[in-house]
């Protein structure tokens, strides 16, 4: 018996060799990729605050409750940022479709779709937190929203980001 090794398509390698370059991207661009999240952060938070908030890129740190009696300021460390919870993703993307490249634009339409909502939960978790500190002041909210709540959204949108990704790529 002989297995026999199916190669891939060319567009499905450069999609590949694409894809891994990108995650290798995040890795090594960690810090650029920080500096557009939280100013992500900073256009969401200036939409929805009633007091001031300023980002300052070159510290990847957003300041919000400017003027209130809790101003606070929130760097996006290397741990917070959504980049980590892409990169496996688009890791698994690549193989998906190195391996089976006639799957190859379900792959990156729920490798789209996931990346999404690995962005979206993490700025929900920075309003959240943010809601929080506002709400039970900069103690206590700060523990609630980063220690305890902002990790289980973290967790769980991580979860259903996950969910949707292998659902939405291997569908038929």
């Amino acid at each position: 018996m002989t297995l026999a090794v199916r190669r891939t398509a060319f567009p499905s390698r450069v999609t590949v060799v694409v894809l891994l370059a990108t995650a290798a991207g995040l890795v090594f661009a960690h810090r650029l990729y920080r500096t557009a999240e939280i100013s992500l952060s900073g256009a969401v938070l200036s939409v929805i605050s009633s007091h001031g908030v300023a980002v300052v890129p070159d510290r990847q740190t957003v300041y919000f409750g400017l003027g209130s009696d809790t101003p606070l300021g929130l760097r996006m460390t290397p741990e917070c940022t959504s980049a980590f919870l892409v990169l496996p993703l688009i890791v698994v993307g690549a193989a998906m479709i190195a391996l089976r490249p006639r799957i190859q634009h379900r792959v990156l339409t729920a490798l789209g779709v996931a990346a999404l909502a690995v962005v979206v939960v993490n700025q929900f978790r920075v309003l959240t937190l943010v809601g929080l500190v506002d709400w039970l002041g900069v103690d206590t909210g700060y523990y609630w929203g980063h220690t305890l709540l902002g990790s289980m959204v973290s967790v769980f949108g991580g979860a259903a980001a996950l969910v949707a990704f292998v659902w939405l790529a291997t569908r038929k």
